[in-house]
């Protein structure tokens, strides 16, 4: 069982100023955490979960934030010590020491000028004042001890160098580096493949075991919660609005805003045709206030479900048709350059000899870890990246036999969403010129204004304002930008679109707001859809049929749910054993491993 309380959290208020307006991102924030104990922190981007965690490692800059009001407590060996109150000098000997943080993107929190190695070092020397020989062989030890292959090669390695599981490990590695009490983990294993999320995962469990650590899990995923919490904080607009012991919360959970989050996660035991948002649960009074939600998670999403009857006879009248698309034996190899004068010595099979064909308005799944070749195979057909060999035939016409300009007019009719929407917006430009910008380029309709006209429409569309057409990307939210990137896309009324990992770093409500929103769009205008991503849950609920890939070949294909209820292969089937599923029995299993394991320490 959890050990005596570590650190108590007592009416945090943390605001942010602007000239315009005061935030309150945190407000009257209380809970505490015992050692050995794992507290889950979720909500919405926005919610506050981030700022809670950063105040507690006092890490707010001052402007524009600043903690107002509030007790930190920390229970460091027999004192009490308040976090804010004590010097920055004295919490410079907390943080990193006896309080660490695992940031959400590691590939900012390192530093990309020093080898991974020297990094983790440079923590141990400067905390436990060690000589640089035993830090080097300390951080060895670490990359073992969270599965790193070679520790080695990984000490010398530069951050760019590594997958984002192996830097999030660098990372957990680093905070784990001086045995902390307690570890902040914010979003660790937000848009990695379910598979290294499980590492991580079960990971941070041995470790948390190992040194009767208590830890804050902060995270948008109640699926991951219910595999690794004891108990849930849930966060709304800077406030609590329930908390408790991790089954009683996804049991029975008592605020709309906590079924909202519970509900928009894909369903794998049914198949939905919609699914449920936060606005489904929660309705607001005039005065901004949240209403009881009377409604349960199961009367809103038995209104979405589809039947085998209703899936099976809309299949039948789709797969009756000639395919949009045949990919035939396709292979796109990236050569590996080595010797004295750059010889090619060997090849990079990314995509390696790969058949498929995708029908007029079906959505094809592809689905694998990093590294699978899916993306690769997407920019493929495309001919963003050249295949070696290979026919695409798209209505009838072989796309690798096109010339550029032949190949730039047939790409009105193909269009692709990125996985990262602020890196395929340019920052400089709003976003009605980026919207615009295509249809410049393909001389879609007579003028300017009839252009403005049509953007306006589209933004609307995609559920968005038509004064947005005068705003910039740094001005909306990551959903919203992605709403921007699918509006660009419909400006040239394409026929065929790749959604590559388009809503991996979404919030599960954002995310399901665009799912809801891509899936109306199909039905509007007819579209085909391939549907890239490493999530299967989100493919399985997108996707007519699936493919499977593995190290550029295709692993299994079929129908969507004939793949999830009986797979084929041992791959997919670890992939599926993989996903953080939050059903009641798999939290009550977890619960009674989790208190065998803590009672055979003791």
């Amino acid at each position: 069982m959890a050990g005596n309380t570590i650190l108590e959290i007592k009416n945090l208020v943390t605001r942010f100023y602007t000239e315009d307006e005061t935030i309150t991102a945190v407000n009257d924030v209380s809970f505490s955490l015992k050692a050995g104990e794992t507290i889950g922190i979720v909500g919405e981007s926005g919610s506050g979960k981030s700022v809670t965690s950063l105040s507690i490692m006092r890490l707010i800059s001052y402007p524009p934030g600043k903690i107002v009001r509030g007790e930190i407590l920390y229970h460091r060996d027999n004192n009490i010590v308040d976090i804010l109150q004590i010097s920055e000098r004295e919490m410079r000997t907390i943080r990193g020491n006896e309080i660490s943080m695992i940031f959400q993107e590691p590939m900012t929190s390192l530093n990309p000028v020093y080898t991974c190695g020297n990094q983790v070092a440079e923590a141990i020397q400067l905390h436990q004042k060690v000589k640089a020989s035993l830090a080097k062989e300390l951080s060895l030890e670490l990359f073992e001890k969270v599965k790193l292959p070679d520790p080695g090669r990984i000490f010398s390695a530069y951050p760019h160098q590594l997958s984002g599981g192996q830097k999030q490990r660098v990372m957990i590695a680093m905070a784990m580096s001086c045995d902390p009490k307690i570890l902040i983990a914010d979003e660790p294993t937000t848009a990695l493949d379910v598979t290294v999320q499980k590492t991580i995962l079960d990971l941070m469990k041995e470790l948390q075991e190992e040194h009767d650590m208590g830890i804050l899990f902060i995270t948008h995923d109640l699926g991951v919660i219910a595999e690794l919490a004891d108990k849930v904080v849930v966060m709304y607009k800077g406030k609590i609005v329930e908390q408790g012991n991790v089954l009683d919360i996804f049991a029975n959970p008592q605020h709309p805003y906590t079924k909202g989050l519970l509900a928009c996660r894909p369903p794998l035991n049914r198949r939905l045709y919609w699914l449920p948002t936060i606005s489904d649960f929660m309705e607001t009074s005039a005065d901004g206030k949240v209403k009881e939600g009377k409604r349960s998670i199961e009367e809103v999403i038995d209104k979405f479900v589809i039947t085998k009857e209703e899936r099976s006879k809309a299949h039948e009248k789709l797969y009756k048709q000639e395919p949009l698309l045949q990919i035939k034996n396709i292979k796109t190899y990236f050569p590996v350059n080595k010797g004295l004068f750059g010889r090619v010595t060997d090849y990079i099979k990314a995509v390696d000899d790969v058949s498929f064909d995708i029908f007029p308005g079906e959505t094809l799944g592809l689905v694998g870890e990093s590294g699978c070749g899916k993306t690769t195979l997407g920019r493929s057909i495309l001919r963003l990246e050249e295949p070696m060999e290979g026919e695409i035939i798209y209505r009838g016409k072989d796309l690798m036999k096109l010339s550029k300009s032949e190949l730039r007019k047939m790409r009105s009719e193909m269009q692709i969403i990125f996985q990262d929407p602020y890196s395929s917006l340019n920052p400089r430009i709003t976003i009605g010129e980026a919207i615009i910008e295509p249809m410049n380029v393909h001389g879609i309709l007579g003028s300017q204004k009839e252009r403005k006209e049509r953007v306006i429409e589209i933004l609307e569309r995609v559920k968005m304002d038509a004064s947005h057409y005068y705003r910039y990307p740094h001005e909306f939210s990551g959903g919203q930008r992605q709403r921007v990137c699918i509006a660009r896309a419909l400006t040239l009324n394409p026929k065929f679109i790749i959604c590559d990992e388009s809503v991996s770093a979404l919030d599960v409500s954002i995310q399901a707001q665009v799912l809801n929103l891509l899936n109306e769009l199909r039905e509007d205008f007819g579209f085909t859809y391939m549907f890239i991503s490493h999530d299967l849950s989100i493919v399985k609920f997108m996707s007519d049929r699936m493919i499977v890939m593995k190290d550029g070949k295709i692993e299994e294909i079929g129908d969507a749910d004939d793949i999830y209820t009986n797979p084929q292969s041992d791959y997919t089937r670890s992939l599926i054993e993989a996903i953080p599923k939050g059903e009641i029995a798999d939290i009550e299993r977890s619960i009674q491993e989790k208190k065998a394991r803590r009672e055979a320490i003791t």
